[in-house]
């Protein structure tokens, strides 16, 4: 192998290594800024592992066809602790001022939906409910007004069933008859 590919690798895996510890450093910063749950972090993180192993292993193929040699690790290790020393604060904050924006836009947009149609909708549902109440109303006077008409037509067998109710409750058989379905009905 020559040196030109050696270096090449070299570099590849300097980025490699830098590209590893800002997605490190993205994904911690979510994970604590979201909250999420320890299952969900565990699986966050051998995730994060198997994407790093894929990544790290189609740039040492990109760079000398997989081949395995000590500059690779050192190269990984560099790009990692150079990543750490000069641009982690740096990426830390630009990740939580990016959570925050995405927040605020989220939120903007919520405002604006429910501007533009649950305010709509809710003042739809309050139109169509006092229609409802109104018409409701409508029938209710209709009803009392039917009723006030057709009360002769009705008081007088109330009138008749009132006083033959009390004479019927007082007639022998059907005190009987009414005793004897209870005493079915207990058993």
């Amino acid at each position: 192998m020559n040196p030109g590919v050696q270096w090449l690798t070299l570099l590849y895996m300097l980025l490699a290594g830098g590209v590893m510890g800002l997605a490190y450093d993205s994904y911690r910063v979510l994970s604590l800024n979201l909250h999420f749950s320890k299952w969900l972090n565990a699986a966050f993180d051998l995730l994060y592992w198997v994407a790093a192993a894929l990544f790290v292993f189609r740039m040492l193929y990109a760079g000398n066809q997989g081949q395995l040699r000590f500059y690779v690790f050192l190269g990984l290790f560099l790009g990692v602790w150079i990543y750490f020393l000069i641009f982690s604060v740096t990426i830390r904050h630009f990740v939580v001022m990016l959570i925050q924006s995405v927040q605020y836009v989220c939120r903007l947009l919520w405002r604006v939906l429910v501007a533009v149609i649950g305010l709509p909708l809710l003042w739809l549902w309050r139109f169509v409910l006092g229609i409802l109440r109104l018409i409701g109303r409508m029938l209710l006077s209709i009803l009392k007004f039917l009723r006030w008409l057709t009360k002769p037509l009705w008081i007088l067998p109330v009138r008749w069933m009132n006083s033959w109710l009390p004479r019927l409750k007082a007639n022998p058989w059907i005190v009987k008859s009414s005793r004897f379905l209870i005493k079915l009905w207990k058993r």
